[in-house]
């Protein structure tokens, strides 16, 4: 008996985490449809892809990582891992969301062709969610922001087939730089 109900404790534990973390790729979705600067970019976008919470820190030498997935038409086709390494001037550490927006197929096939990292040059746009309140089971939250160029919206355009957005969620260091960022992929089964 003991054993049963340690198994169903383990399948309800399982089933609820895996729920946590599928709402937290909903979430974060929503959180960036509801900021101006993106919302348009889910409906012209061939796909996107979702990294919800990037941890990043440095004191001299410093690192980032975060998992995410790659959406098609609104659907999950596979999971992605960020990693990076940076060398310099830096202290501090932060926690943000990004979304990689992909122009179209060829930018699509380009990330997800395995190992893929952005050119040296590459940039993102750093934007706030915009005013929201929501309410739930689990409690209320209610937060505001603006773009992060002090109210004016930000213009994202694509730069080889791909636009990147950051939102922040805290922390003490405050970039938007993507350079040396090393992207895995591995399609769904």
């Amino acid at each position: 008996m003991l054993r049963k109900l340690l198994s169903v404790f383990a399948l309800l534990t399982t089933l609820a985490s895996t729920q946590a973390f599928a709402d937290e790729y909903s979430q974060t979705i929503a959180e960036f449809k509801s900021a101006p600067e993106t919302a348009k970019m889910f409906s012209s976008a061939h796909a996107y892809a979702v990294f919800p919470t990037i941890g990043k820190g440095g004191i001299g030498i410093g690192g980032a990582h975060g998992k995410g997935k790659v959406f098609v038409n609104g659907k999950s086709i596979g999971e992605s891992k960020m990693s990076q390494i940076s060398i310099g001037l830096q202290l501090g550490g932060q926690a943000y969301s990004q979304i990689i927006f992909f122009e179209n197929q060829a930018a699509l096939n380009q990330f997800t062709s395995g190992n893929f990292e952005f050119s040296a040059g590459a940039s993102a746009i750093a934007i706030t969610a915009s005013a929201q309140a929501q309410a739930g089971t689990t409690g209320s939250s209610a937060g505001a922001g603006a773009s992060a160029d002090k109210g004016k919206q930000a213009t994202i355009n694509y730069n080889n087939g791909m636009a990147i957005v950051t939102m922040g969620k805290g922390g003490l260091m405050y970039e938007a730089s993507i350079a040396g960022q090393k992207y895995s992929f591995k399609a769904k089964k």
